[in-house]
């Protein structure tokens, strides 16, 4: 009997029935996060027996261990090793979710680097600061803080679906960070480990077409994240003549784009995401294409959260795309705004305060109350759609969608997620887009308010600078709306 098929049947008969977990009960139920085990691995470890919130008994567990140790053996050969590892992730797949969170939490307190070692090192290095033997100190301390743990993450990387099996672990994993705080370790590790793994370098630029095969049309669907694909002639829409799709492929997982962006081909800067999702709207003539819109990027993988792949993708399509069609001289986002609307029903009282009498009693008059109050103010704009150019509500609304954009921050970064993704990558605020998404979503997220972010290729490293020494960059139009 292999390893493998111990530790299924032992898990089985001392860890609790596991066809529970193909219930749609059960299945409900691990996708929540259970309190956190009171006993460290280390005590669990040591003990006899298993307390009730404990899926793995003591003696499971240190035969689980056992196994993870057997996959780091120096003893054994890559090839050897990476063969140990694929028989603990078969016995993973038909885990429970707690069963699971038991092999988490072993890699994450067990395999840690040697603490003495690491302080001996430490000292060393310190002494030698200014020696000639510092660097020699500082490559001895930096191999002494090498933990464990990584060579085990690099042994399950040899099997041919290892890197796959390690990207779902990962997504499993981050759901109950908070709630387990242990479980940092092994988190922090896999992240730098995918950072290096995953690099730009490694990936491969993609043009998914309706000519790809159906099944990667297919994730195309399942993945996109900001504007749901709702039909067949919904995706063939989007990857028509004047579009195009491109993803970042990594060799080990050929068969899925990390993450994707989704571009139209126009004459001019888009305004609203009704025309370029319209199905019966005719296609842009390419000879007059000027202008590329970026109108979804969408991450795939839950497991490569951290590890950075738009400003790349972006550089690369803009790239790919200017030799396809010199005519191109504009790259720019058409961009939702995902938090203004719940920062404003915080803000929306501050923002009031900041107008000016005269202009605080004509919005007061607009709304039917003076002097306006946060929620008048609020409950007037849910009628954002019907509200004309003219109208103080629909000024005051994208004021603070300004205010929100170009000055809200939090801890030096914009406080809108899409904004920070955009910002860091150089781009700037370019213009605010009136009803520029009108669904139910839409409202939703920012009464309908959409943004272009410029990604000005020239300019980029001086907006990234600009950023870091805390200006937001906006182009003058959205400038003049600042409160």
């Amino acid at each position: 009997m292999t390893a493998a098929d111990w530790l299924n049947r032992n898990v089985s008969r001392l860890g609790g029935d596991k066809k529970t977990a193909k219930t749609p009960t059960a299945a409900a139920d691990a996708a929540m996060p259970a309190p956190a085990p009171a006993r460290s691995t280390r005590e669990r470890l040591a003990a006899t027996l298993r307390q009730k919130e404990e899926a793995l008994s003591p003696r499971v567990l240190r035969r689980t261990l056992q196994e993870l140790k057997a996959i780091v053996d120096p003893q054994v050969s890559e090839v050897e090793g990476g063969r140990r590892a694929h028989g603990v992730a078969g016995w993973y797949a038909g885990a429970t979710q707690d069963e699971r969170r038991d092999m988490w939490l072993l890699m994450s307190e067990q395999f840690v680097a040697d603490a003495q070692k690491t302080q001996l090192a430490q000292a060393q290095f310190a002494r030698a600061v200014g020696t000639p033997d510092e660097a020699v100190a500082e490559v001895r301390y930096r191999r002494a803080t090498v933990s464990p743990r990584r060579r085990l993450l690099q042994r399950f990387s040899v099997f041919p679906e290892g890197i796959r099996f390690l990207v779902d672990l990962r997504a499993d994993l981050l759901p109950h960070l908070k709630s387990d705080k242990r479980l940092q370790a092994l988190d922090v590790e896999m992240e730098y480990m995918f950072s290096t793994w995953f690099d730009v370098g490694f990936l491969e630029l993609r043009r998914i077409s309706w000519d790809s095969p159906a099944s990667l049309i297919e994730k195309l669907i399942r993945y996109e994240a900001v504007h749901d694909i709702k039909s067949w002639a919904d995706v063939k829409n989007r990857l028509d003549s004047d579009r195009r799709c491109y993803g970042f492929f990594h060799p080990r997982l050929p068969d899925d784009p990390l993450i994707f962006v989704e571009v139209a081909l126009v004459d001019r800067m888009t305004d609203s995401i009704t025309p370029l999702l319209d199905e019966s709207a005719d296609t842009t003539d390419l000879s007059k294409a000027t202008t590329a819109i970026f109108y979804s990027i969408s991450n795939t993988q839950a497991g490569l959260r951290g590890v950075s792949f738009g400003d790349s993708l972006i550089k690369r399509v803009a790239e790919t795309l200017k030799e396809e069609f010199p005519k191109l001289k504009v790259f720019a986002t058409l961009s939702p705004i995902p938090g203004f609307r719940s920062w404003l029903a915080k803000n929306a009282g501050a923002m009031i305060e900041k107008l000016d009498v005269k202009t605080r009693a004509t919005l007061g008059r607009a709304v039917g109350f003076e002097p306006p109050l946060a929620n008048h103010f609020l409950a007037a704009a849910d009628a954002a759609p019907a509200l004309d150019a003219r109208s103080p509500v629909r000024q005051m609304l994208l004021r603070c969608a300004a205010e929100y954009l170009g000055r809200a921050v939090l801890d030096g970064k914009p406080l809108d997620a899409v904004a920070r993704f955009h910002l860091g990558n150089g781009a700037r605020v370019e213009r605010l887009n009136w009803a520029g998404d009108p669904s139910v979503k839409g409202m939703k997220q920012s009464y309908g308010l959409m943004v272009n972010y410029l990604y000005d290729l020239k300019r980029l490293d001086k907006h990234r600078a600009m950023l870091a020494q805390g200006q937001i960059p906006a182009s003058s139009e959205v400038e003049g709306l600042y409160m």
